[in-house]
């Protein structure tokens, strides 16, 4: 898949926002903001594995990116009183490596994997064992005198994080004790999230300023901080520092940041099935070539957050502009789409 342009709402980390968010990151549940279905029920398995004096049981957290699956890996290790070694599907490409990892662990040390679905199967089918009975597998010698030995490792704690649920392996999936979804936030949540990262960077901001930035980030904390970031540029160079709603509003025009956090290309791609196909339907690869873009990265990258909102259909003759998409862009349906409502 190509790899679309970065944009100002896109849920994906950048190297700007993985340093931005080891300062302000939450430490404990006390200062998680949101996914109360999640972070309740946690307190509980966490605090009984501690008071037992146990290894947690490994925790597989779902969900689109940006929702804060690393945060609450690093909240359950410091809850545990624990060490956590992060790393990620891709970056485990062999058995050694894998190996490496295991026996450097503690007595109930976390391990974080993010985007545990891109392990390699072969390093994945070496993670059963060690998900199950603690131990490790490796042959030694080759040939007819070749033995297989069996390493203990310390009882620890795999917490997986994937955004593509799907694609995870029946046989991983079934291992994990403790499986949570973390779902979009809400922006009465993400306004709070604003209010406590703006005190941790110094920035004044207004409480209708933070509902607003709220609003158009896309149920997104990491879009939320984001966006924060960029809007105290713009204080500092074009105001007085303070963000206030009048700022916001601005600045967020000039990101191309819509009321319902559409960007740019939202926009063109909701008007070219609107105006150019009369609202559909109309197939995904004749938007991709309409736009000029990949349809893996229409798909993946930019149509979710289209479905979610109820702007955009799918249907088994194509892609369908909604209602709503039609009021959204100030337009009235017309032709053959007309008669679809």
């Amino acid at each position: 898949m190509s790899k679309p342009p970065r944009r100002a709402v896109d849920p994906q980390a950048t190297l700007d926002d993985a340093q931005a968010e080891r300062s302000l990151r939450p430490v404990s549940f006390a200062e998680y903001v949101g996914q109360h279905k999640v972070t309740d029920n946690l307190k509980v398995f966490v605090e009984a594995a501690r008071q037992r004096g146990e290894a947690l049981d490994h925790v597989l957290f779902c969900g689109p990116p940006g929702l804060g699956k690393t945060t609450l890996a690093h909240v359950i290790a410091r809850e545990l009183g624990v060490d956590v070694v992060t790393t990620s599907g891709p970056a485990v490409e062999r058995k050694g490596d894998l190996a490496g990892i295991l026996t450097n662990l503690k007595e109930r040390d976390v391990l974080f994997i993010d985007e545990i679905h891109r392990l390699p199967s072969i390093v994945e089918e070496n993670l059963y064992p060690a998900m199950e009975d603690f131990t490790f597998d490796y042959v030694v010698g080759e040939g007819p005198s070749a033995r297989n030995l069996q390493l203990r490792l310390p009882r620890f704690t795999l917490v997986g994080a994937t955004t593509r649920t799907a694609l995870l392996s029946s046989p991983l999936r079934d291992r994990f004790g403790v499986t949570c979804r973390l779902e979009f936030y809400p922006p009465g949540e993400l306004a709070e999230i604003l209010a406590r990262s703006a005190r941790i960077l110094g920035v004044e901001l207004e409480g209708q300023a933070a509902v607003e930035i709220a609003r158009r980030s896309r149920g997104t904390p990491r879009v939320a901080n984001r966006l924060l970031r960029r809007l105290r540029d713009f204080a500092q160079v074009l105001g007085d520092g303070r963000v206030g709603l009048d700022l916001s509003r601005e600045a967020l025009e000039r990101l191309e940041v819509d009321a319902l956090g559409l960007d740019r290309m939202d926009h063109r791609i909701l008007l070219t099935i609107v105006d150019k196909f009369d609202g559909g339907p109309v197939g995904l690869d004749t938007i991709a070539a309409s736009l000029s873009e990949d349809a893996e990265t229409v798909e993946d990258v930019y149509e979710p957050f289209l479905l979610q909102e109820g702007l955009l259909q799918r249907t088994p003759r194509g892609r369908v502009a909604t209602p709503r998409a039609y009021a959204h862009l100030g337009r009235k349906p017309a032709g053959r789409q007309s008669g679809l409502f």
